[in-house]
């Protein structure tokens, strides 16, 4: 698929990731910022936040429970998340998969992409290549062969392997 197709499929599940990483950015503020500064709610961190989302077509996530891919080249050669993720770009990366009407999130997690980069240059991040028809090819990732701090949050429960 083209780069304008895959975004306008996944721009649709925009608002239900916003619904579930939002919470993962608040927390109820302290005593004294809620009596002095009227603010019942803080943002985790006072720097811009930029979160990385893949959304999986329906039917991934009973194959490969806990992958997620993150695409390494197109044979266009045009510059993949692989690469910006390498390079530093990323702070988080939402995760999901599509339910069966292709409306909203069934599965999901959101990994620290500096974890995931500290994993890869300590060479504790296997993967496995994969390719699709549609010249695009990915690494594929087993969450639970990767250190428990690359896992944020998850809507299912992630028995770790192994921690590196």
């Amino acid at each position: 698929m083209s780069y304008q197709s895959d975004r306008s499929w996944s721009d649709n599940f925009i608002p239900a990731i916003k619904q579930i990483v939002g919470p993962l950015l608040l927390e109820a503020s302290s005593f004294e910022i809620d009596t002095t500064q009227a603010a019942d709610l803080v943002v985790l961190n006072a720097r811009d936040k930029t979160i990385a989302a893949r959304v999986r077509r329906f039917g991934y996530a009973d194959r490969y429970p806990y992958d997620f891919t993150i695409r390494s080249s197109r044979d266009s050669g045009a510059k993949t998340e692989l690469e910006k993720i390498v390079d530093g770009f990323g702070d988080w990366m939402f995760y999901g998969h599509s339910d069966e009407s292709e409306t909203g999130i069934s599965r999901w997690m959101v990994t620290n992409l500096a974890s995931l980069r500290a994993a890869l240059i300590r060479d504790k991040a296997p993967w496995k290549k994969k390719s699709n028809s549609d010249g695009t090819h990915f690494v594929a990732f087993d969450i639970r062969d990767l250190p428990e701090s690359c896992v944020i949050a998850a809507n299912f429960n992630i028995d770790m392997r192994k921690v590196a």
